[in-house]
């Protein structure tokens, strides 16, 4: 069985190299050594392996050093050892080359190129053991009858030129001027000509015109060395015109009394297996669909980009590329149109990327893109600009257009990091803030990005804790009839009473909360607790107040609206028309048709329908009248500076004229002030709310703010 040598002073290296080996073919036999020396003896009490994997830089002894003494031992001058090292500098692989190393690979090590190159190595080895072995056995032969020496030796010199035709490799033998002293008959099939006719060409006859110079340097550092060349690939044409890839040695051909008389030169095809194992690895680096190399890919190169990039003091950027709402492709289109889509990106991409870039798919619908940074190229973020805009451009597929945009997140080495690791995280931190901010554009990686996520995520904790522990009240905020002066309404306006922080501003938490949904199992409890807190107040005998509840638009996004509404007022037996639920105009915009069919089931459950914030959206009331609406809330923006400002009194008044043509009842939130009321009365509003009339206030407060305005009733 082939026996493998493996030495490392690092024992975790030791194991992955030794299960490697073993993957190779089945009964390796592997011995390992954390000791050069140790090796070094055994090896001179008869363990002779049949390939050496050693790494470069050891405490004690080096990779050089080991390989000088070992090729210093009887019989370990043609021994394959491969040598793994971290150093890509060229100097320290002409030392190896010089002590007699036969090959290198480049830590971290690809284990598919270790397997193939390793048993690329045992095979030629098993060659030369065949070779050697049949030789001894011809010497041998030829040693037993002195009287038959003549003979003998022209019947073995025939059969020795038999066994070399059958050996399944190209083997020829050239003098020391080079000319050819023998070539096997692997050799004259692959030149498409009878072997002995090559006999006494220039050895130049076997190997393409471009090698003819390499090859003769080649031979003369035989000649002059008198040892064997590590072995090495080189591509050679055969008679058809096709190119092979073979895997060749070079060694000193010596006469009877040792003297140097010429060069054996003896090459494995490996094409077959090359190409294998290169069809392997690219489908272990490449994304299928794409054909764009994949996420392990990309970050071998990046870790590749980081390590030249602090060697050479050269500067490149991460593009993180997500494709905003890509489901939708697959949705309306199926997903073969998705795959395509996915390929036009990749192409989109590969159009913008410059010679020393490298794009790669690393998710389903994200990739990558490494840009080289120089003088010439392109700044960061007009690339990622222009990766938004090329993305953004119609797809056509099956004669239908469709469109999808793009978030990009970008990071610099090394100004915002110098590790890949970090680099991808902080490329991930930009592309969520683009993604948050409402997708189809790019961000710049910025510092206090990781303090801001590590905020939201412990937010996110408080928020999920307060749920459970339901420390979520309620505050009421009057709402009054301008006609009658009369306390008609309420809106339930959410405060958080933190036990750590005490009463918490919405505007601190419900945004966060719109961004991880948890705004729908709050906005539940919501709206469940003012329609009983409302039903309390009719039992109390306050008469039929109206209670208004805000919905938000991830609501009608993720769960069934009308559904809870029919739940809440089942549970709490709030008369309907004493609940009106608050949307913005964003909502109205979403999705017409789904969101036209809720507002539908809502209205004729009896609940009335309010858009809050009007005019600070689409304002749009030709659209809007498509809607079950009854009420439309004029945003305080505009109330504010009514007085001082014509042009904000005119929009309050237009509006308010629009909102009663089409059968409307027109709120004014944020009133303030006695001169706004009287001016809001004046332009025809029909309900008020804002501080003038009252806060927001506690469920006990807002009962006793209605209960004395009824008993000044009483008494007017």
């Amino acid at each position: 069985m082939p026996l493998i040598v493996i030495l490392d002073d690092q024992e975790t290296n030791r194991r992955i190299f030794e299960r490697l080996a073993s993957s190779i073919e089945s009964g390796m036999v592997i011995r390992v050594f954390g000791d050069p020396s140790l090796a070094l003896k055994e090896f001179g009490e008869g363990l002779v392996p049949d390939l050496i994997v050693t790494d470069y830089k050891m405490p004690v002894m080096d990779g050089e050093g080991f390989i000088r003494a070992l090729r210093l031992l009887p019989g370990f001058s043609e021994i394959p050892v491969i040598v793994i090292t971290v150093y890509e500098e060229r100097s320290f692989r002409m030392r190896a080359l010089e002590a007699g190393a036969t090959d290198f690979l480049q830590s971290p090590v690809d284990h598919q190129e270790f397997v193939t190159r390793a048993r690329n190595l045992l095979k030629l080895r098993k060659q030369q053991l065949l070779l050697e072995s049949r030789a001894e056995v011809l010497a041998q032969e030829l040693a037993s009858s002195e009287e038959s020496r003549e003979a003998a030796l022209r019947d073995s010199s025939e059969r020795l030129a038999q066994v070399i035709d059958t050996v399944p490799a190209m083997v020829s033998a050239s003098d020391l001027d080079g000319r050819i002293l023998f070539a096997n008959h692997f050799a004259g099939s692959f030149f498409g000509c009878d072997p002995a006719d090559l006999v006494g060409k220039s050895s130049d006859a076997l190997v393409d015109p471009d090698l003819i110079a390499p090859n003769r340097l080649l031979d003369r550092k035989v000649i002059r060395s008198g040892q064997p060349l590590m072995s090495f690939e080189r591509q050679l044409t055969n008679s058809f015109g096709e190119k092979r890839v073979f895997l060749t040695t070079k060694s000193p051909l010596r006469d009877s009394h040792d003297a140097i008389m010429g060069v054996v030169t003896s090459a494995l095809d490996i094409t077959d297996r090359k190409r294998a194992d290169e069809h392997l690895l690219h489908a272990l680096q490449h994304d299928a669909v794409t054909s764009l190399p994949n996420r392990n890919f990309f970050q071998d190169r990046l870790r590749r980009e980081v390590a030249r990039a602090r060697r050479g003091d050269r500067a490149f950027a991460i593009h993180l590329v997500d494709i905003d709402e890509f489901k939708s492709i697959n949705d309306l289109l199926g997903h073969e149109a998705g795959d395509a889509y996915l390929r036009e990106v990749a192409s989109r991409l590969l159009a913008l990327a410059g010679p020393d870039d490298f794009v790669a798919r690393v998710g389903a619908d994200d990739f990558g893109f490494l840009q080289s940074i120089s003088g010439n190229t392109l700044p960061p973020a007009d690339l990622a600009d222009r990766i938004v805009t090329a993305l953004g451009a119609p797809f056509e597929f099956g004669g239908k257009d469709a469109a999808c945009g793009a978030s990009v997140g970008v990071t610099l080495y090394p100004f915002d990091a110098t590790e890949d690791e970090r680099l991808m995280q902080n490329a991930e931190l930009a592309l969520q803030q683009a993604k948050q901010r409402g997708g189809n554009q790019f961000r710049l990686f910025e510092t206090n990005m990781a303090e801001r996520t590590r905020n939201h995520a412990a937010l996110d904790s408080r928020l999920r804790l307060a749920i459970d522990r339901k420390e979520f009240e309620l505050y009421y905020q009057p709402q009054v009839s301008s006609a009658t002066g009369q306390i008609i309404g309420a809106e339930a306006l959410l405060r958080w009473n933190s036990p750590d922080r005490g009463m918490v501003s919405p505007g601190e938490f419900l945004p966060r909360a719109e961004e991880n949904g948890m705004i729908v199992p709050i906005n539940e409890w919501v709206l469940m607790e003012a329609c009983r807190e409302a039903k309390s107040w009719h039992r109390m005998g306050l008469g039929p107040i109206k209670i208004g509840v805000n919905l938000s638009p991830i609501q009608f996004q993720r769960v069934n609206v009308s559904a809870l509404v029919v739940k809440a007022l089942s549970a709490t037996q709030l008369d309907p028309r004493c609940l009106d639920l608050e949307i913005t105009e964003n909502i109205v915009m979403e999705d017409s048709e789904s969101v036209v069919a809720t507002l539908r089931q809502i209205a004729e459950l009896g609940a009335t329908i309010s858009v809050d914030d009007f005019g600070t959206g689409y304002s749009s009331l030709n659209y809007i009248k498509q809607f079950p609406l009854d009420r439309i809330k004029i945003d305080q923006c505009f109330i504010r500076n009514m007085i001082d400002n014509p042009s904000d009194h005119a929009i309050v008044r237009t509006v308010a004229n629009l909102g009663h043509s089409l059968g409307l009842t027109v709120v004014a939130e944020g009133v303030e002030t006695e001169a706004q009321a009287n001016l809001l009365k004046a332009d025809g509003c029909d309900v008020m709310q804002g501080y003038f009339y009252g806060k927001p206030m506690p469920a006990a407060d807002f009962i006793a703010m209605v209960r004395a305005s009824r008993k000044l009733e009483l008494t007017a």
